[in-house]
């Protein structure tokens, strides 16, 4: 038995050193190996040899295995890379040529304004807030001092889904679920960074998007703190030179009210065709917190006093890259992104 078992690991290594291909290695292994292989059908045979013999043909029998499974995984090493040559070859690859290079991304222009807009309030001491897209007629409206049939409502009318749900139409019911979360403790400072939905779509309006709202409530803020917090924004987004002006305007939820312009970025205030040679831009709304919008949020109008503001994102975008459509953030033109 000794003499077959040599025999076996002969013929087996001898028909491995002939294999061409991974197909005849896989028959040559099942042939010897397997379960039905020479070498195994050997083995089972044991039981009739002597109790002295066994130890020794047992020896044999793993040293032929070894070889067998050594010369195996050798031969199937060296088939496997000559396989691959032949399979770049057929395709036609030649890998010594250079890869293709990747292209890096970058950040969209309104993300890296929405970024300048919070490491500026973050600065000055404000957290950022978050609160649902989808909203209620209350917190979009009534919280906000605008009940059902207010004429102030027709400028965002909006899109409902059902009932008295929408999509909100601006950032400001945070400052309601702010407030009504922490009242009645002082101060607050949030901004509220976020997308929009508004029934406008032209050069200069998109049904969706982006506004950073700002809240500070504490005791004895003035239209001063509004006034000076505002200026020292625009100065920092625009540069230094940016000259700021208020002008009275309407808002429900501030009294009083004012629209922010600031020196034409074009023409540095001198008058031009962007500014309509005004020398000014409109750039954002805001306001002291009306009596009533603290009122419903938990907090004692008496007592406490507060300022809001609202800009647009793409407002901001736009005038800070001198960009004349706004449709072209929202076109994913690979032309227009890579400049910035």
């Amino acid at each position: 038995m000794e003499e077959k078992l040599r025999n076996i690991g002969a013929e087996a290594l001898q028909a491995l050193a002939k294999a061409g291909t991974l197909e005849d290695l896989n028959e040559i292994r099942v042939k010897y190996l397997g379960k039905k292989g020479e070498l195994t059908q050997v083995l089972r045979g044991m039981g009739s040899l002597r109790a002295e013999e066994r130890p020794l043909v047992g020896q044999v029998a793993n040293e032929v295995r070894a070889s067998i499974e050594k010369e195996l995984a050798s031969r199937t090493t060296v088939l496997k890379e000559l396989a691959k040559e032949q399979r770049l070859k057929d395709d036609g690859i030649d890998v010594t040529l250079p890869g293709t290079p990747l292209l890096r991304g970058g950040k969209h222009p309104l993300s890296v304004v929405t970024e300048e807009i919070q490491k500026f309030f973050l600065g000055l001491g404000y957290s950022i807030a978050e609160g649902p897209e989808i909203e209620t007629d209350y917190y979009n409206f009534e919280a906000l001092n605008l009940p059902k049939d207010h004429p102030a409502r027709d400028m965002q009318d909006t899109f409902f889904i059902s009932g008295d749900t929408l999509l909100r139409t601006h950032t400001s019911p945070v400052q309601v679920r702010t407030m009504e979360k922490t009242a009645p403790e002082l101060p607050v400072k949030v901004i509220v960074p976020g997308k929009v939905y508004r029934r406008d779509d032209d050069a200069t309006h998109s049904p969706m998007f982006n506004q950073v709202e700002g809240l500070a409530i504490d005791r004895q803020i003035t239209f001063s703190d509004l006034k000076g917090t505002l200026d020292l924004f625009m100065r920092e987004m625009f540069g230094p030179k940016t000259k700021t002006r208020f002008r009275p305007s309407y808002f429900p939820f501030t009294e009083p009210s004012a629209e922010v312009d600031i020196s034409c970025v074009m023409c540095g205030g001198k008058g031009c065709r962007v500014c309509s040679h005004t020398g000014w831009l409109e750039i954002l709304g805001s306001g002291m917190v009306h009596p009533r919008v603290l009122e419903v949020s938990g907090y004692n109008s008496e007592d406490v006093t507060g300022f809001a503001f609202g800009l647009g994102v793409e407002r901001i975008t736009m005038l800070k890259y001198g960009i004349d459509d706004l449709r072209v953030l929202f076109e994913n033109d690979l032309r227009f992104l890579q400049q910035f």
